[in-house]
């Protein structure tokens, strides 16, 4: 599994279920970040290059990776490579869904552009978390019974 770690709202609920199916996470930021002292959790620190992270994130992606981001070209690029990618409120990415999701992202920000105020996503809430638990253990699921 890898989390995009920066923003990341839900970095605790991936320890424990990773604890709880024994699958390796390796959490990939910009900055030094405090992870639990478990061999099952990694950190990877890629400096402050403009997305250096996503591109890490996209190279290590594959049919037997789960990453976790809100952001919508990473998971587009992890996709391709045919990752899962479930989204911090539990929403999953799919091929599907993608193409929308990036048109959208791109009319927000011609809005942003032009000086249109518009507001942001909706505040993270219990409800969100709960969400992410279900995707995250139902994506890794499918994962395990795939490589079995």
């Amino acid at each position: 599994m890898l989390v995009d770690a920066d923003a990341c709202p839900v970095k605790d609920e991936v320890y424990r279920v990773a604890y709880r199916l024994a699958v390796p996470v390796t959490v990939v930021s910009n900055a030094h970040l405090r992870i639990p002292d478990h061999p099952l959790i990694a950190r990877v620190v890629v400096g402050d290059g403009f997305d250096a992270a996503d591109d890490w994130i996209a190279d290590h992606a594959d049919g037997g990776t789960v990453v976790v981001t809100a952001d919508i070209l990473l998971a587009d690029r992890c996709l391709k490579a045919g990752a899962a990618v479930i989204a911090p409120n539990g929403k999953p990415f799919t091929t599907s869904s993608i193409g929308n999701a990036v048109a959208v992202r791109a009319i927000m920000n011609d809005l942003r552009a032009g000086g249109d105020r518009i507001g942001g996503p909706p505040p993270f809430a219990k409800e969100d978390r709960s969400r992410f638990l279900s995707a995250l253990d139902a994506a890794l699921m499918k994962i395990i019974r795939n490589h079995q």
